[in-house]
């Protein structure tokens, strides 16, 4: 079975629904013309009965005079051959009529008749004596013999003879005429209506074609919808044109979503070659390291037993801690683990951070300064989570300062709540990395790679994402790296 496109089964649906009301139509003008006509006719012969009830001496008191029923008959036979008469007696019985051939019936009901003398609305149909169910427009009169009622004149307006013509006519060239005429104007109406239907479903097409040919990679929507061209969607009345702008809003959403997924997975297989880089170079160290002592180690006196030892757990040290980190990034990338908020005072936490990191800074002659704004309010989050960002925060300050430097934590109270800000006097972010600072391990170099395996500031950045806040990078004069974030207030 052949399968029709929308605009194809839309004009089929256009032409066959065409076709009916034009059907329709004719068939109701047709019943109008009829109707109006019956109704004309009988308006116009209302008082025909009437007048030959009360001019013609039809019966006297001996009963009818068929001569004179004879004659009358010849008469309107001669003048109006549409006509039929009928005498009927006070049942309705036909007893006289001038119709040249056998009657059908010979009982005619009399409620129309006594509806006509009532004067109902008009067209009133009487019972039709030459059909056995015919219905035809009547005139109808009351026949007297002085002031008593006889029976009814009964006229039949439009009789055999009329409906004979109306055949004849009906047959004839001029309504042949007619009907092709009404047929090739119904053909050029369904002509024009299809190209009309074609030229205003054409957007629709384009945007079938558009859909069919979408790529995920979004080349193919820099001609569908420009930036520029979507603003407008709210302002448009034409449904295509809103639809191909929706389509267009949602296939850059998707080329978006596409672009940044694989972003993301670009930057995971560098995450991924990165820290297998850095596990091979200590993990290969230590091996040697252990390989010498095991092969050496009676040769080698013992302060180099103990300075091989010590190198050996340096990398062990930094293996592990590698490990940690890629454990815990794993945790938090995979949603199971979830903030725990609480409600705490963060210059308190910021207070024992600072504690904990103060060996570290004093063994490399930095200075740990607190400044805090006053009345600052609680805040609300998970107090673990927030502790290992500002000890990251801070141990990667201490591993990128100099000796002398000074490392500074600052409190403000902010817009969004309380404003964090962890800074140093190193020699800051190059701008190459900036970009990916957030999104891999490190690649700053130095300490940063020896001592750790870069993914501090990535466990930084997914925490506070967790705590719906985000963490900059911003530029201080007379500063290395200024790192900023905001953390909600409680709303205890």
């Amino acid at each position: 079975m052949m399968r029709l496109s929308l605009s194809q089964r839309l004009s089929v649906a256009f032409a066959v629904l065409l076709l009916i009301s034009c059907s329709v139509s004719a068939v109701l003008q047709m019943r109008a013309n009829t109707q109006h006509e019956q109704e004309t006719v009988q308006r116009l012969s209302a008082g025909l009965a009437g007048h030959i009830a009360s001019n013609s001496e039809l019966m006297d008191r001996s009963g009818w005079k068929p001569q004179a029923v004879r004659d009358l008959f010849n008469k309107l036979m001669a003048v109006n051959p549409s006509v039929e008469v009928y005498l009927l007696d006070r049942d309705g019985q036909v007893v006289a009529s001038g119709a040249p051939r056998r009657l059908r019936r010979d009982q005619v009901d009399l409620a129309p008749i006594r509806q006509l003398l009532a004067g109902h609305a008009l067209p009133l149909f009487g019972d039709d004596p030459r059909s056995p169910s015919g219905r035809k427009v009547f005139s109808a009169a009351p026949l007297k013999v002085g002031d008593e009622d006889m029976g009814y004149v009964y006229v039949v307006l439009l009789g055999q003879a009329h409906d004979m013509l109306a055949a004849d006519v009906a047959a004839s060239s001029v309504l042949r005429t007619t009907l092709w005429s009404l047929a090739v104007a119904g053909f050029g109406i369904l002509f024009a209506g299809l190209i009309a239907f074609r030229l205003i479903t054409r957007p629709l097409r384009s945007l079938t074609d558009t859909v069919r040919h979408f790529d995920t990679d979004g080349a193919a929507l820099a001609a569908l919808a420009p930036p520029g061209a979507v603003a407008d969607v709210d302002k448009e009345k034409d449904d295509i044109v809103i639809l191909r702008q929706a389509f267009a809003q949602m296939a850059q959403r998707l080329a978006e979503q596409w672009r940044q997924l694989t972003r993301q997975d670009q930057q995971r297989r560098e995450m991924v070659a990165n820290i297998s880089h850095d596990l091979r170079t200590p993990l290969t160290s230590l091996h040697g390291y252990l390989e010498t002592l095991a092969v050496k180690g009676d040769s080698l006196d013992a302060t180099e037993r103990r300075r091989y030892l010590d190198i050996a757990l340096g990398q062990s040290r930094k293996v592990g801690r590698l490990a940690q980190e890629l454990f815990e990034l794993a945790r938090l990338e995979s949603g199971t683990v979830q903030p725990e908020p609480e409600t705490f005072s963060l210059p308190e936490l910021v207070q024992d951070v600072l504690q904990k990191c103060e060996l570290a800074a004093e063994a490399r002659d930095q200075h740990l300064v607190a400044d805090f704004a006053q009345d600052l309010p609680p805040v609300h989050a998970d107090l673990g989570m927030i502790e290992r960002v500002l000890t990251n925060l801070l141990d990667n300050a201490i591993r990128h300062s100099p000796a002398g430097g000074r490392i500074e934590v600052v409190l403000r109270k902010g817009t969004a709540g309380v404003d964090v800000e962890v800074s140093d006097t190193g020699p800051g972010i190059p701008a190459a990395a900036r970009d990916s600072l957030f999104l891999r391990p490190s690649s700053l170099g130095g300490s940063a790679r020896r001592d750790g395996g870069g993914l501090g500031l990535v466990i930084v950045h997914r925490i506070l994402q967790l705590h719906h806040s985000d963490i900059r990078l911003i530029d201080v004069p007379a500063k290395g790296a200024v790192f900023h974030f905001s953390l909600s207030p409680s709303t205890a």
